[in-house]
């Protein structure tokens, strides 16, 4: 591809195609090897991975590949404050009674915070790190950037991503409003920062110094090549990987994904207890109707919600799945991850040659 900018020479890649993290089993070392292999960045999505299993991922991705892949966490956060969770329990009790589920209890926090995390994940060979929901000590950065690891911050709002970059991140990850998954949103409120990419990137990209990745509903060679013409040196990809070959999400999931319509999305925390972008399913739907006093704060409701989604992922049951998925969904395919990113590639260049000879 003849786009080259600083952040794709500083990675190696040869396309600005970035895979996103899709923490919870979509991005097997399979996936994040391929897309590497094919030029572009694969990621580990490491923020529910124990070390332990941190350090596995690493090490089946690099017996796969020998080129450059990232690795995300959650950035650490305060710890939710106590709160009675008898209402959250007795609201998801009757789904995990229709998987013959044992009733649900009060959930624990996870057992590896942050710096078990980060220390495993410096341990890894990753070429880049990002992280997302809100800021890492500056004791962190350091440390990344003493491995020769490029640091990413995620920002859904100018003022975020100017905040990262007077932390010391190396780059900044613009996540649009479009984007599946959980939103990276972390001062200021969530609602109004709920900014179309189109609109974020080229103000990101006048904002900071730094190198901006445009992230959000970018599903084709089009997406890639509007968001390099705002200025993005590249671009991160999550719901296009989701339906390729060596994707780990069941195949209920995929399924889908191909039926819903593009307005089929929208941003829920009945599952996480935090907003994020998902296919609107029955459990969504419930969980919603009964009110907010029924949902934990993040991460008590994601591990609330544990059982019941695994249990759901073997039975193929879609309907209790975090379906999360940006509103480009209806441009997905099934193919492989390495031609996702030829695809990319290609439309991108197709694009471009178009334009300039208008």
């Amino acid at each position: 591809m003849t786009a080259s900018t600083a952040l794709m020479r500083r990675l190696a890649m040869r396309h600005p195609i970035i895979q996103a993290p899709l923490a919870g089993g979509g991005d097997t070392p399979a996936l994040v090897a391929a897309v590497s292999e094919a030029g572009g960045l694969g990621f580990i999505g490491a923020a529910y991975l124990s070390s332990e299993q941190i350090a596995e991922a690493g090490r089946a991705v690099r017996a796969k590949t020998q080129r450059p892949f990232g690795i995300n966490l959650f950035a650490p956060g305060k710890p939710p404050s106590a709160s009675d969770s008898a209402r959250a329990c007795a609201a998801v009790a009757p789904y995990f009674a229709e998987l013959g589920l044992p009733a649900p209890t009060a959930p624990a926090l996870p057992k590896d915070g942050f710096e078990v995390q980060l220390a495993a994940a410096l341990n890894v060979g990753a070429s880049a790190f990002s992280f997302t929901f809100g800021r890492i000590p500056a004791e962190a950065i350091a440390r990344l950037k003493a491995r020769n690891c490029l640091v990413m911050g995620t920002a859904t709002t100018v003022a975020e991503a100017q905040t990262l970059e007077r932390d010391g991140v190396d780059a900044v990850i613009a996540q649009g409003s479009e984007a599946g998954g959980h939103r990276g949103t972390f001062a200021g409120d969530f609602e109004a920062s709920m900014i179309g990419t189109i609109a974020l990137v080229p103000q990101v990209v006048d904002a900071v110094r730094v190198p901006v990745v445009a992230s959000g509903g970018i599903m084709d060679g089009r997406g890639v090549a509007a968001a390099l013409a705002l200025g993005a040196q590249a671009t991160q990809l999550g719901t296009v990987f989701l339906t390729s070959d060596e994707s780990g999400v069941p195949e209920a999931y995929k399924a889908a994904i191909f039926a819903a319509r593009p307005e089929g999305t929208r941003l829920t925390r009945a599952f996480s207890g935090r907003p994020a972008r998902g296919i609107v399913n029955r459990f969504m739907t419930e969980v919603e109707a009964v009110g907010g006093g029924a949902i934990l704060p993040f991460p008590l409701q994601n591990a609330l919600t544990r059982p019941l989604r695994a249990a759901a992922n073997k039975a193929g049951r879609a309907e209790f799945l975090s379906l999360w998925a940006g509103q480009g969904l209806g441009l997905a395919r099934r193919e492989s991850a390495a031609a996702v990113v030829a695809r990319l590639a290609a439309e991108t260049e197709a694009v471009v040659r178009r334009l300039n000879m208008s």
